[in-house]
């Protein structure tokens, strides 16, 4: 059994939804588990299963926004981190453990492990080499990185958080429309999503829509007269809740997709090839993968749509989402 094992996640929400299989190998072993996370994802990590205590920092050489790397910056991180044994660096593909693994060398931690190509030299204790050219799932990839450190898992690998509170909505079996997303270069077209909410109200749906407090007028506008517009209503937990009592969910690659696998909810993934629908397609539940998955953005990870028209996705129909929805509640 170790003592505190630190572990890394410290980008979006979905990231670190997905981090949640691996999390749990670990404290099956550990006494603790510290989990670092960023600004955008603490909520999420405060709702996975097995973490003991969360600690927040923007790291610079992840976060979207990055801060400036500076000495005060770097002093905050080291004065909140735990006396661990060894830490875990989970990352995606397109990011460095290496940065983060040097600080926590610096402070003390005595056997890190992470996936790096790079050499990584002594900053590494458990080096973990991947074929990136495959697109394993986040999830997997970062139980890989349990594993490699002896940490095997000893559930089924999918996606849970603690239990969902009770949903706002009722009854139970309605389908949810979450229209925003982080980067809108995964964005289906705001008048799409309308015409969805008014043909799953034509099929008998009810139709529930969701965002953030900053999305209200794009949830309004979404649900018009036929969705319950839920718009700035819930905090990540409460949306837990109403996504567990869906019976499907219409939403972009964004977090609350990860949310509706981590309850158990079949999703109909509106999925901008931006970023491989074999990594972040949502894991361990059924879903239906609407878009262009050959479209000329692909792989790109573009932010900001480079294509005029945002072809990929502007193409699908609201017909095509009723059904995929009906693909997926019999």
């Amino acid at each position: 059994m170790s003592g505190t094992v630190l572990v890394a996640r410290p980008d979006s929400a979905g990231d670190v939804l997905l981090a949640g299989p691996a999390i749990r190998a670990v404290r099956a072993q550990a006494e603790e588990v510290v989990l670092l996370a960023g600004p955008l994802g603490r909520a999420a990590a405060e709702l996975l299963p097995c973490v003991d205590r969360v600690i927040e920092w923007r790291t610079p050489w992840i976060d979207a926004d990055p801060p400036p790397v500076t000495g005060e910056h770097v002093a905050r991180l080291m004065a909140q981190l735990p006396e661990a044994e060894e830490a875990l660096i989970l990352t995606s593909f397109h990011q460095s453990a290496l940065p983060l693994a040097l600080l926590l060398r610096l402070r003390g931690v005595g056997r890190i492990t992470a996936i790096s190509n790079d050499y990584p030299g002594s900053l590494l204790d458990v080096r973990v080499r991947v074929d990136e050219s495959r697109h394993l799932p986040e999830a997997e990839r970062m139980l890989a990185v349990a594993r490699a450190a002896g940490y095997e898992p000893r559930d089924d690998g999918r996606l849970a958080v603690r239990t969902p509170p009770a949903s706002l909505v009722g009854p139970p079996g309605y389908v949810v429309v979450h229209p925003g997303t982080t980067a809108p270069a995964r964005a289906w077209p705001p008048e799409r999503h309308r015409e969805a909410v008014e043909a799953l109200t034509a099929e008998g749906f009810q139709v529930v829509v969701t965002g953030t407090g900053g999305e209200k007028a794009l949830t309004a506008a979404v649900a018009g007269r036929h969705g319950v517009d839920l718009g700035g209503m819930t905090n990540l937990a409460e949306l837990s809740g109403v996504l567990n009592e869906a019976c499907a969910l219409v939403s972009g690659n964004t977090g609350p997709a990860h949310l509706a696998a981590a309850v158990g909810t079949p999703v109909v993934s509106l999925f901008s090839p931006v970023v491989p629908a074999g990594r972040w397609a949502p894991y361990g539940v059924p879903y239906v993968l609407l878009g262009d998955q050959q479209a000329v953005c692909k792989d790109s990870r573009a932010r900001l749509c480079p294509v005029r028209g945002h072809p990929c996705l502007s193409t699908v129909t609201a017909e095509q989402v009723v059904k995929a929805v009906r693909e997926l509640v019999p």
